[in-house]
C-alpha cells in the first residue's frame, strides 16, 4: 500500500496572506503603494516641512523658522508679479481654450460636414508635439525682426509688433501659443461627449419647438456636464502650472510682465538655492489649485443628468 502524503499545516502567516485571505489582493497593490508612499507622499510632507525651514544647498541643516516664509511672500515683488501674471493667464486661457474647443467640437459633430477625419487630425496634431518644438515654432512666427507674422504685416502695410519683447504682448503671445497647442485635446473630449448624447433628446426638443440655441442650452450643455467638469478642472490645473512656454519664449520678461509662479519656484529653488522659500511658494500654488478644483466640483457636480 502506498503511504498517504503528509498534509503540511499552514502557518499563521500563510493563512493571513494566502489566496483565500482577504489580504491577498492587496499584495498586488503593495509595489505601487510603496512607490506612491516613497516618491509622492513622503516628498509632499517633507516639502511642507522644508517650507517651514531656512534651508539651501549650502547648508547641511534645516533651521526651523515656522511660517516666516509664508508671511514674507506678499512683500516679495517678484512673488506678487508671478502671482498676478499666473491668475491673468488662467483667466485668459481657461475660457478661451474651453470655448474654442467646444466650438470646434460642435462643428465636427455636424452630420453634413465633409472631411471630418482630416480636421480632427489637424486639430490634435499640435498636441502631439513637444513643448520645445511648439515654442520654437511660435518664436519664429512672432519674431520681431524675421518673424512670419511681422512679414505679412509689412506686406499689408501694417505696423509690425515686437510680440515677445513688449509688456502688453508677451503674455498674450504665450496665451496664443498655448491655445494653438492644446485646443485640439479639449475638442476631442468635447466631441466624444457630444456623440454620447442620444439623438432622441434633440429630436424631442425639435418636436416641442425648441430652436438651436434652446437645444444647445437645455439639452447639449447639461448632458456635457461631466465632460465639462473634467475639462475645466484639468485646464485650470494646467494653466496654473504654466512654465515651459514662458521659460522658452519670454523668460518671464520683459520686466517680469510674463513671469509665472512655477518659474518663480524654479528660479528661487534651483538658481538662488532658497529651497525653503521655493517650497513655501509651491505649497501656496498647491492650495490655490486645490481650492479651485474643489470649487469646480461643488458647482458642476450638483446635478446629475439621466437619460
Amino acid at each position: 500500500m502506498k503511504a498517504k502524503p503528509k498534509t503540511r499545516i499552514k502557518t499563521g502567516l500563510e493563512k493571513s496572506i494566502g489566496e483565500n485571505s482577504v489580504f491577498y489582493p492587496y499584495l498586488y497593490l503593495l509595489p505601487y503603494a510603496l512607490f506612491f508612499l516613497i516618491f509622492w507622499v513622503y516628498p509632499l510632507f517633507d516639502g511642507f516641512y522644508v517650507s517651514l525651514c531656512r534651508y539651501d544647498f549650502a547648508e547641511t541643516q534645516r533651521t526651523f523658522i515656522a511660517f516666516k516664509h509664508y508671511i514674507s511672500l506678499p512683500f516679495d515683488p517678484l512673488f506678487r508679479a508671478s502671482f498676478i501674471n499666473t491668475f491673468i493667464f488662467v483667466l485668459e486661457t481657461t475660457p478661451l481654450i474651453i470655448g474654442v474647443g467646444l466650438a470646434f467640437a460642435l462643428l465636427l459633430n455636424l452630420s453634413f460636414l465633409k472631411g471630418k477625419t482630416v480636421l480632427r487630425v489637424l486639430l490634435i496634431s499640435p498636441f502631439m508635439l513637444s513643448i520645445a518644438a511648439v515654442c520654437m515654432t511660435w518664436e519664429w512666427i512672432l519674431g520681431s525682426q524675421f518673424g512670419l507674422l511681422n512679414y505679412y504685416f509689412s506686406q499689408l502695410r501694417l505696423p509690425t509688433q515686437t510680440w515677445l519683447l513688449e509688456k502688453g504682448w508677451s503674455l498674450f503671445a504665450v496665451v496664443l501659443t498655448t491655445l494653438w497647442w492644446t485646443v485640439g485635446f479639449n475638442t476631442i473630449l468635447f466631441l466624444a461627449g457630444l456623440q454620447e448624447i442620444p439623438d432622441v433628446l434633440h429630436e424631442a426638443a425639435k418636436i416641442d419647438g425648441a430652436g438651436r440655441w434652446s437645444n444647445f442650452w437645455y439639452i447639449t450643455l447639461p448632458c456635457l456636464r461631466p465632460v465639462l467638469l473634467f475639462i475645466i478642472v484639468m485646464q485650470i490645473i494646467a494653466s496654473f502650472k504654466i512654465f515651459g512656454q514662458v521659460f522658452i519664449m519670454t523668460g518671464g520678461g520683459p520686466a517680469e510682465s510674463s513671469r509665472v509662479m512655477v518659474q518663480h519656484i524654479y528660479e528661487t529653488g534651483f538658481q538662488y538655492y532658497r529651497m525653503g522659500e521655493a517650497s513655501a511658494i509651491a505649497w501656496v500654488l498647491f492650495v490655490i489649485i486645490m481650492v479651485f478644483t474643489l470649487a469646480q466640483f461643488k458647482v458642476l457636480s450638483k446635478q446629475t443628468i439621466e437619460y
